[in-house]
């Protein structure tokens, strides 16, 4: 604003200072005078709340369904609870502790799902897996009927397709690694074809899609943000809607997704409180930077953890944070030694223009390979595959060890 508008806040940090100032109240950062930054918005943020248009759309409900876990998801996911009040405890967070604690938090998020998510092992332990199937015998049973489902996570969809084929349900489905030329022929198919029924997303579908033939939206596992809550939604409750729209929270019981409901609406709060020209709120109090992360994580976990006695269990999560940054430090150098050595072997061969052979060929090896690949939950490409024994093992290392003192005496002469 300051950049279209010079000179709005009257001088440098003007915003800072009236609006976001810094108080002495338990170490927090407060957000104050919230009715002068509605004023000062209010000539050019024009915002149309569901609370005034609701008159065209048609009725909205939302049913929370509470899901009991199985003991092997409780098992998976009271471990690395149990890792986050551990590092909440501790007086200093490094970023090993960042790095372990986000890891633990996206576990325990996964492990409400099913715990195929987190070990890829199958069957794989789900009572909310056990629930879709019979909400969607239920919803099936209407002829109209149609459906939205999310989740934050494309392998929970692998896991709801082989749901959707037993009941019959023709369905599309979107996700990050559908190219966007791709995504209108879906849409069109689910808005206008009768037979299908179901479509289903991650978050990659969750803004810019208009789907008002569906009148059902389930929300498989929450998300962080209120607002990525509000946009899957709104796919289905947004003008153009003619029937009423029924909304599906599944949360799974004693874990992190019950605790996560009550973070949402908090944020949502806040986001009402900055925009709505009515709000009463003058004032909202924020914990800076880690304290407010501590704050947040241990409303989550629940009661705050308090500084643990056994210092061999300290020794041993400092140990193993240790050990996860050895890894992928390893794992990160052991992809680039052999992208390094593999593009020495290009080199000694004598240089040949790519025939038609040559390009079949690696085809045919790309392809291979491919299925030896999957991505982490970072988005990186990993590699796994099974050597015969140790042996094998040790003979691989020398052979790159025998390619590398190659390249090394031939870069040197």
């Amino acid at each position: 604003m300051n950049l279209l508008m010079t000179g709005i806040w009257g001088r440098p940090f003007g915003f800072t200072i009236p609006i976001e100032s810094p108080m002495k109240k338990e170490n927090c950062l407060a957000t104050k005078n919230l009715d002068n930054l509605r004023k000062a918005l209010k000539p050019v943020l024009i915002r149309r709340t569901r609370a005034e248009v609701i008159k065209e759309l048609p009725p909205r409900t939302t049913e929370i369904i509470r899901i009991t876990p199985t003991e092997e998801q409780l098992i998976v996911h009271n471990q690395n609870k149990r890792i986050v009040s551990q590092i909440l405890s501790k007086r200093y967070i490094s970023e090993m502790d960042l790095l372990r604690l986000q890891k633990a938090l996206l576990i325990c998020r996964m492990a409400a799902n099913s715990t195929f998510l987190v070990d890829k092992q199958p069957p794989g332990y789900s009572s909310k897996l056990e629930e879709i199937d019979m909400l969607l015998e239920n919803l099936k049973a209407e002829k109209d009927r149609k459906i939205i489902l999310f989740s934050e996570w494309t392998t929970m969809l692998n896991l709801i397709e082989p749901v959707l084929e037993k009941h019959k349900l023709d369905y599309v489905r979107l996700d990050g690694s559908v190219p966007q030329k791709m995504r209108l022929s879906l849409i069109n198919r689910f808005q206008k074809d009768p037979e299908c029924k179901v479509f289903i997303s991650t978050n990659a579908g969750s803004t810019g899609l208009n789907l008002q033939a569906a009148d059902t939206v389930i929300n498989v596992d929450l998300p962080w943000n209120p607002a990525v809550l509000e946009q899957r939604i709104g796919r289905a409750h947004r003008m153009g809607q003619k029937r009423p729209v029924q909304v599906f929270l599944m949360v799974t019981k004693d874990t992190l997704e019950e605790s996560l409901l009550e973070t949402l609406s908090s944020k949502h709060a806040l986001f009402l409180a900055a925009l709505d020209p009515n709000s009463e709120d003058a004032s909202i109090d924020l914990a800076s930077g880690m304290d407010e992360l501590k704050r947040r994580l241990e409303i989550l976990i629940g009661k705050k953890p308090v500084e643990p006695e056994d210092k061999s269990m300290l020794a041993q999560v400092e140990d193993e944070a240790q050990m996860l940054a050895k890894k992928q430090r390893i794992e990160n150098a052991g992809g680039q030694l052999l992208s390094a050595a593999f593009n020495f072997i290009d080199e000694m061969f004598p240089k040949q223009e790519d025939t038609e052979e040559i390009n079949q060929m690696t085809g045919t090896f790309e392809k291979y390979l491919a299925g030896c690949m999957n991505r982490d939950e970072n988005g990186q490409l990993k590699m796994t595959f099974t050597l015969p024994d140790e042996s094998a093992l040790h003979s691989l290392a020398k052979s790159l060890a025998k390619m590398v003192n190659i390249g090394a005496q031939k870069s040197s002469h």
